[in-house]
């Protein structure tokens, strides 16, 4: 970590990084799927084992070795595959009975033939042929193929799973609760108005804000700040910052106190926006976010704020809803701004305003209807609400946290891969199904057969193999599933 690493054109990242001198284009397809090139700058990260197309750039390493996407994912797979779908425990309890009781048919069957018919050989050969004809290795194979080949699938479709219970309860999700930013949303808002509603113009109300939310991690400040930086080549650090989650910001510049934020940073600082509020609602019926900036208990300006939905978002919730599933969107945003988006894209069901703490319990209001909830998410404030649903579902383009507290990451962010990820669930559950049926109607038709000496050893080892063969094969099946476009 730390070591400056130089990369040329078409030649491979070997590890994660950052960009510190140069730029290129990026064929990251390897991790996103995404076939066109990435352009790549200063301060960019860049991915291990992706291929640099064009320019020569130094970047610094950030993670090495395990930690590195590709190891995660490596990893994550793995585990995945080895672990047990909840099905699995059915069918070892089922073998837990079904062995004593074979075991006991093959005692009985070698007694009744020798003691009763008087044939001590055709009793060996019996009990032997229900032994062997009754070994469980289908039943075994039933699940764990099935799974393997899933996840694996998944990972193709740039969907990880991290184990076979969230691939088993995905099958079983009716509601799923979507974030809008960076999830519905491209995450990418641009400031589409500035009012001046004070002292300050218009540039200045920009600048100030600007200032304010020079160190703010939300996708939304970052909008105004990229915006004051094509007008103001340098935005000084404020005096102070303080972010005050669901509701803004406050800040001291230039030894003057601002707020920046919603209806509610006003409210709990009992500054009037009454004589604004018609204008607030007009943005707001417009998809925009709209940003007061006060300062001496009165508004100065607002900044209006638009995110737009990303190009697949519609589709993908109306995949969804022929799936029977019911979509919920939510956000801290307005209510008005979130029915404008919700509309957009074709969701009834919006969840306005809600507080970064309060998504979870959001939730948990779904799971006491008796529905089983998945959230889909990108931000550190999303994680609780990740880990309170049954399936957690991060976007693979927002934070390491999001995804770490996760059950199903889509690499690409790309919502169509909800989509996939639930069609997936489906079908190899519906495998699984299959194989066990296989499994157990080989049992079940050829124990009475071999106990009646009908089957000799032979043939009812073949029939066993058979039955083995069989359950591999159809979970092969699964390697033709295609993923929704």
């Amino acid at each position: 970590m730390g070591d400056i690493v130089v990369v040329r054109p078409g030649e491979k990242i070997p590890v994660d990084g950052v960009i510190v001198e140069g730029s290129s284009a990026i064929d990251e397809s390897m991790i996103t799927g995404e076939s066109i090139p990435v352009d790549k700058n200063v301060n960019d990260e860049v991915i291990g084992a992706t291929i640099n197309k064009t320019g020569t750039f130094k970047f610094k390493a950030t993670k090495v070795g395990k930690d590195t996407v590709l190891s995660q994912i490596i990893k994550m797979v793995e585990d995945a595959q080895g672990s047990k779908a909840p099905i699995q425990e059915i069918a070892d309890k089922v073998s837990g009975v079904f062995v004593p009781v074979v075991i006991g048919i093959a005692v009985v069957t070698f007694l009744i033939w020798y003691f009763v018919l008087g044939n001590f050989n055709a009793g060996i050969i019996s009990a032997v042929s229900v032994l062997v004809i009754a070994c469980p290795c289908a039943l075994g194979l039933a699940t764990p193929t099935s799974v393997m080949v899933g996840t694996g699938k998944g990972a193709e479709n740039g969907i990880l799973i991290k184990g076979g219970e969230y691939l088993q309860k995905a099958k079983e999700i009716n509601a799923i609760v979507l974030d809008k930013t960076g999830t519905i949303t491209k995450g990418e808002p641009e400031v589409t108005d500035i009012i001046s509603l004070g002292d300050l113009s218009e540039n200045e109300v920009l600048y100030i804000s600007g200032i304010a939310e020079k160190n703010s991690e939300h996708p939304l400040g970052k909008a105004i700040v990229n915006k004051s930086k094509e007008k103001y080549e340098k935005l000084p650090d404020p005096n102070k910052f303080e972010a005050i989650p669901g509701h803004g910001i406050y800040a001291i510049i230039n030894e003057k106190e601002y707020y920046f934020g919603n209806r509610r940073l006003m409210e709990k600082n009992n500054i009037d926006i009454s004589n604004i509020e018609s204008k607030l609602e007009q943005l707001e019926n417009e998809g925009k976010t709209a940003m007061i900036l006060a300062s001496n208990e009165k508004v100065e300006g607002l900044i209006a704020v638009a995110d737009t939905p990303k190009e697949d978002s519609s589709k993908a919730i109306q995949e969804l809803k022929a799936l029977n599933i019911d979509i919920y969107m939510i956000t801290g945003d307005n209510a008005r701004t979130a029915e404008a988006i919700a509309k957009q894209v074709g969701i009834e069901h919006v969840l306005a305003e809600v507080l970064p703490e309060n998504k979870a319990e959001e939730v948990i209001k779904l799971q006491k209807q008796g529905k089983i909830v998945a959230m889909v998410g990108d931000g550190i404030n999303d994680a609780p609400a990740l880990a309170q649903s049954d399936v957690g579902i991060a976007i693979g383009t927002g934070t390491d946290v999001a995804i770490e507290t996760s059950d199903i990451t889509l690499i690409s962010g790309n919502l169509m891969g909800l989509v996939t990820a639930i069609k997936l669930s489906r079908a190899t559950m519906r495998n699984i199904y299959q194989n066990l049926f296989w499994a157990f109607i080989y049992n079940t038709i050829g124990i009475p057969f071999a106990a009646m000496g009908l089957l000799s050893p032979a043939i009812a080892g073949g029939a066993m193999a058979f039955s083995s063969v069989s359950v591999v094969s159809n979970a092969l099946r699964l390697r033709r599933f295609r993923s929704a476009k």
